[in-house]
């Protein structure tokens, strides 16, 4: 069973594109898989605490999906080279890699 880490654009986003990351939550979860969401953290943290967390979630993980948009994102563009470098599943919107 996967532990799936939830990547994508938050800053600058409406709601900070909380719906999408819930949405892909639900899916993780009825594919029999655990995610790991970072959009139930809470507002007031620092980039800098957010990314502490996230990258500490991404190092549980054994699968990383990301949403629509990534490639936007500072901060999921840096958890994109993580994924990689620990050699992560990694998932676009169901297009499965092996790394």
């Amino acid at each position: 069973m996967h532990k799936t880490y939830i990547a994508g654009p938050m800053t600058g986003i409406a709601e900070f594109n909380r719906p999408e990351f819930f949405l892909m939550a639900d899916h993780v979860k009825a594919c029999g898989e655990v995610p790991l969401n970072p959009a139930t953290l809470p507002d007031g943290l620092t980039q800098a605490e957010y990314m502490d967390i996230c990258i500490a979630m991404i190092r549980c993980a054994t699968k990383v999906i990301f949403l629509k948009g990534w490639q936007d994102s500072l901060g999921a563009r840096a958890e994109m080279a993580l994924a990689e470098k620990l050699g992560l599943v990694i998932e676009h919107q169901g297009v499965m890699h092996e790394h």
